[in-house]
C-alpha cells in the first residue's frame, strides 16, 4: 500500500510540471496547497534584473528537468570547456541550467538534504545505489561526477554560468513532502526557499526562465532524457 501511494504522488507531479489536464489542475483544491506564498511582483523584477547578466555571443540554456546524473550541471561545464578550446573567453560565454521538476534539489542546500531526505524523494543515488543525503553537485566530492576534471555549480557560477530554480516546483513538491511528514506545507515551502544555494535565482516556473533565456538569444538543449 506505501509503494502503490508513492507512486501514485511521483505520477501525480509528473503530470503537474509536464503539462496537466484540468482535471489534475482541480487537485490543488487539497488543502496542502492553500495559501503557499505567490510569486509576487518584487520577485518578478528581482528575476527579470537577473536575466540581464546574460552576455557574450555564445549562449545556451540547458533544460534541467530530471537529476540524469548531473548532466544539467555537466553540460554546462561542457559548453565552457568546448568553446574556450576554440579560443573564446569566459567572458563571452554565457551557459545557464533551469532547474525544474525532478532537478529542483541540485539548487538546495546539504542541509536540506538530510533534513527531508531529498536523495530518496528525487531518487539521486549514489555509485553504490544508496540516496544521495547532500547536494552532490553544487560542490562535488571525489567520484560524485564520471570525470574529476567536471566542475560543480559553484566554480561554474564563479566563471559566469547562471543558474535558477523553479518556484512552481519548489511549492508542489514542497507541499506534497509536508503532507507526507505531517509539516506545516507553508513553513516547509518557506524552509525549502531559505535553502537554496548563493547566486542560484528562484524564477516563477522553469518554464518561463527557458522562454525568458531564449529571448535573450540563449539556444536550447534538453538536459537529460524523460526515464
Amino acid at each position: 500500500m506505501e509503494t502503490k501511494s508513492k507512486n501514485s504522488r511521483r505520477n501525480f507531479m509528473g503530470a503537474m510540471m509536464l503539462g496537466a489536464t484540468a482535471s489534475t489542475l482541480s487537485l490543488f483544491a487539497n488543502p496542502m496547497y492553500a495559501n503557499l506564498p505567490s510569486y509576487d511582483a518584487e520577485n518578478m523584477s528581482e528575476a527579470e534584473d537577473w536575466f540581464k547578466k546574460i552576455k557574450g555571443k555564445n549562449r545556451i540554456v540547458y533544460d534541467g528537468s530530471y537529476p540524469h546524473k548531473g548532466f544539467p550541471v555537466i553540460w554546462n561545464w561542457a559548453f565552457y570547456l568546448s568553446h574556450n578550446e576554440m579560443g573564446a573567453d569566459d567572458s563571452d560565454i554565457t551557459a545557464m541550467t533551469v532547474l525544474r521538476h525532478d532537478a529542483i534539489p541540485f539548487a538546495f542546500k546539504s542541509e536540506l538534504w538530510e533534513k527531508y531526505p531529498l536523495g530518496d524523494v528525487f531518487h539521486v543515488k549514489q555509485a553504490d545505489g544508496s540516496a544521495y543525503k547532500r547536494n552532490p553537485y553544487y560542490e562535488p566530492q571525489e567520484g560524485d561526477f564520471p570525470l574529476p576534471v567536471i566542475q560543480g555549480i559553484k566554480d561554474m557560477q564563479a566563471r559566469g554560468a547562471m543558474f535558477c530554480v523553479c518556484n512552481l516546483a519548489i511549492s508542489v513538491y514542497s507541499g506534497a513532502v509536508a503532507q507526507q511528514m505531517g509539516l506545516d506545507p507553508k513553513e516547509t515551502y518557506e524552509e525549502w526557499i531559505q535553502a537554496v544555494q548563493p547566486g542560484i535565482q528562484v524564477v516563477p516556473s522553469g518554464v518561463w526562465a527557458l522562454g525568458e533565456a531564449q529571448k535573450r538569444g540563449c539556444g536550447y538543449i534538453f538536459a537529460g532524457n524523460a526515464v
